[in-house]
């Protein structure tokens, strides 16, 4: 079936050959699915695309629905795939682990726990070597939080404007992005400051971000200083000096923030933000719950770029690959406050979920090289991107590192005005139609997301470029 399907938008592309055959899809007809989701699943839990995707089966950087059509997934799963879909090596070290033991809780000892943590926090540098293992990323940033607070005994943590830290209540605080919001009593405790976003927000230009790619804004900054940092870091002074207490219990941030789309602050800005917090008396938070694992290329964490060392480290998504688990890892002083009381974690770090996280560090570390592909294949990609960004005026903005990228739509590079939900989608529907799946981000929904599991190949990046090609040249057409 794979072979007869025409794409319903027409394009030079020509997708890379791809030796996997799914399985034959066997379950419900297409209809009766839509028919049960309308029914019995809750309606907030939206799809994406006007026709959404049935899919069946899944392959390194493939996707497959249940017609047998093949997808290239530059999304993965909301940036979880990380060393590719049901990779053999992982699949392989779960189903034994499947047939030995699944679950006993933390009550007992289990090998798999005690050899995780051990190959875990090898990766992460000194005093952070304490883990606790968490089944979410929301209920890894709501402990550290917890964590944060009952260590310093203040209670205040700050975060950017335009983050994204989580959907439970607690973590829904520090969240900061409108859609997400909800109209309940939420963010006690919580402030927010603005985000120093050198392409959207008053400063910024084309020196002040650590991507191969710059915006295309001129910049006032002379080497080796940067004026828009100093200016952010000034109004982050100033929630410091207004709107909280003179002590805070701490302040989270993505090294890259992701669901705002790959957003990236200036160079240092993070640097000078933890010590203005720790003069508070605060922790800092890194949530590398997207840019963990290699995923930026150069380095293994995303706080890593920054030249930082936190306090806490948040991790989830890739951590299994798109098994739910996930971690927080600080130091053994900071861990010891938890332990005054009992907290316990039924599901965190079962059999299961250790072996799956292992397996995964083996391959994306140790035997794939996929931190080195991130690198190579991500810069290639954010070049090749940038190349679009000149030739359309829509294109405002490319950015990213590695494989967490990000492509701004705007109605004119002037105004950076954000290109209407609508156009945008009428464009991210024609990239599908022709086989290529994208995220979406930003606070207007403006923002293409590009972060695929990290096997992707430059032969697929220059298929996913021409795609999109394709579909800015359809716009245009149409517009």
């Amino acid at each position: 079936r794979q072979q007869k399907w025409k794409s319903s938008v027409s394009t030079q592309a020509k997708m890379p050959p791809c030796d996997f055959v799914p399985e034959k899809y066997k379950s419900y007809p297409y209809e009766r699915m839509q028919k049960i989701r309308e029914q019995f699943i809750v309606p907030s839990l939206r799809m994406y695309y006007k026709k959404p995707l049935l899919l069946h089966q899944g392959h390194m950087q493939w996707l497959f629905d249940y017609e047998g059509r093949r997808y290239l997934d530059l999304f993965a799963g909301i940036v979880t795939v990380s060393v590719g879909h049901c990779h053999p090596k992982v699949t392989m070290a779960t189903q034994e682990q499947l047939s030995r033991l699944w679950h006993t809780t933390n009550i007992y000892m289990h090998p798999s726990i005690h050899e995780y943590a051990e190959k875990l926090t090898s990766l992460l540098p000194d005093p952070l070597k304490v883990v606790y293992l968490t089944n979410s990323g929301s209920e890894a940033n709501d402990l550290a939080m917890f964590m944060a607070r009952l260590h310093t005994r203040n209670f205040d943590i700050i975060s950017l404007r335009g983050a994204y830290h989580g959907g439970s209540p607690y973590t829904l605080g520090l969240t900061s992005l409108g859609p997400y919001k909800h109209g309940v009593a939420n963010g006690f405790g919580c402030t927010t400051t603005m985000l120093p976003d050198v392409f959207r927000g008053p400063w910024g230009g084309n020196r002040c971000r650590d991507s191969p790619v710059q915006t295309v804004r001129k910049c006032s900054c002379p080497e080796g200083a940067c004026h828009a940092k100093d200016q952010y870091i000034e109004q982050f002074k100033d929630t410091l000096n207004t709107s909280v207490p003179k002590t805070v219990a701490g302040f989270i941030a993505e090294p890259i923030q992701g669901v705002n789309g790959a957003v990236q602050y200036p160079r240092n800005f993070l640097k000078e933000a933890y010590r203005l917090v720790r003069e508070r008396g605060g922790l800092c938070i890194s949530d590398e719950v997207q840019t963990g694992f290699g995923r930026t290329g150069s380095h293994f964490w995303g706080f890593q770029t920054h030249n930082v060392v936190p306090d806490i480290v948040t991790l989830a998504k890739g951590i299994g690959n798109g098994f739910p688990m996930a971690a927080v890892v600080t130091t053994k002083e900071i861990a010891g406050s938890l332990a005054q009381n009992l907290h316990f974690n039924t599901f965190g770090g079962s059999p299961l979920a250790c072996v799956v996280g292992a397996a995964v560090l083996d391959v994306g570390r140790m035997e794939d090289g996929l931190q080195k592909n991130s690198e190579d294949v991500g810069t290639y990609m954010l070049l090749e991107l940038a190349k679009l960004r000149d030739k359309f005026e829509i294109v405002g903005d490319v950015r990213g590192k590695g494989l967490m990228i990000g492509v701004e739509m705007v109605t004119d590079k002037d105004s950076r005005c954000p290109l209407p939900a609508e156009e945008v989608g009428q464009i991210w529907e024609d990239c599908k139609d022709m086989g290529v799946l994208i995220g979406r981000g930003g606070l207007y929904s403006q923002t293409f997301r590009f972060k695929p599991p990290m096997c992707i190949t430059k032969k697929d990046v220059d298929f996913a470029v021409e795609v999109f090609h394709t579909a800015l040249q359809r716009h245009m057409e149409r517009a």
